[in-house]
């Protein structure tokens, strides 16, 4: 099964960091930072801050975990996480040089419904349950 960690980033100004993903042929659709666990990764959490400095050069802080998704071959963590600096051209993640995978455009969007159902967030099992915290207004501001 495969361990993925996914990171809700929120910013000093309550918006939410997305990464806008352009691929041939396919609609754009967003997804929050994250990647899969490496074996030389410490924990779960060690994994969401690597991946955080790998794909938007930022240094997250972990608020706590937000929701699991598990499939028959998936366990994915959602964290919500804050996020005061970050520099999307000083990323270092191996997927941004890859032949193949599209464009990568850092997003940031309002903390709202509206603006989250603007975009195509994937996966859409989460997205819902992001739209959910958002509306009932449970997810705190990045301080």
């Amino acid at each position: 099964m495969q361990h993925r960690v996914r990171a809700v980033l929120l910013t000093p100004k309550h918006t939410m960091l997305l990464i806008k993903r352009v691929r041939p042929g396919i609609d754009p659709y967003w997804v929050i930072a994250g990647g899969k666990i490496e074996p030389t990764d410490a924990s779960p959490e060690e994994a969401l801050l690597r991946e955080v400095r790998e794909e938007i050069a930022g240094e997250a802080r972990i608020v706590g975990l937000l929701h699991t998704v598990e499939t028959a071959t998936d366990h994915e963590d959602f964290y919500l996480a804050t996020v005061e600096k970050w520099s999307f051209e000083d990323r270092t993640g191996p997927e941004f040089c890859q032949e193949g995978r599209g464009e990568y455009l850092l997003e940031e969007i309002p903390l709202t419904t509206d603006a989250l159902d603007a975009v195509n967030l994937l996966p859409k099992d989460f997205a819902a349950v992001l739209r959910d915290a958002v509306e009932r207004g449970e997810l705190p501001v990045a301080r």
